[in-house]
């Protein structure tokens, strides 16, 4: 099994309604959802864990790279397709990436900030 290194992650988003939105339903299909809803900050997870946060004040974060681990290759299609309806940028479409390893599936878009978010399922 692998071991996990991040806790989580928070970022800053310049707009947290619009960034909500978007990452409720970017996150759906991968069975992720909202855990904490503070007017300030949105968290995000499973089995009422705060995985991934957005938060309002400051400047938005950029640069970020998160990658959300899918469990098959169609939630990492359904996520791109759900990313995209909710006003995502396409960075990658759902594809191999080989470069990366064997059997790395996964889709980028950007976030309403311009940050790349992935879904990335590992094997077949």
């Amino acid at each position: 099994m692998r071991r996990i290194l991040i806790d989580h992650i928070d970022i800053r988003v310049r707009d947290l309604g619009v960034s909500r939105k978007f990452y409720q339903a970017a996150l759906a299909p991968l069975g992720i959802g909202v855990v904490t809803d503070r007017p300030d900050e949105v968290d995000f997870g499973v089995d009422s864990l705060d995985d991934f946060g957005i938060h309002s004040g400051g400047a938005p974060s950029s640069g970020v790279h998160v990658a959300f681990l899918a469990r098959s290759r169609q939630e990492v299609d359904d996520f791109y397709l759900a990313a995209i309806q909710a006003g995502a940028v396409s960075d990658a479409p759902p594809g191999l990436h080989p470069e990366y390893s064997a059997g790395y599936y996964a889709a980028f878009v950007l976030d309403p900030d311009g940050n790349v978010v992935e879904a990335v399922c590992m094997g077949a």
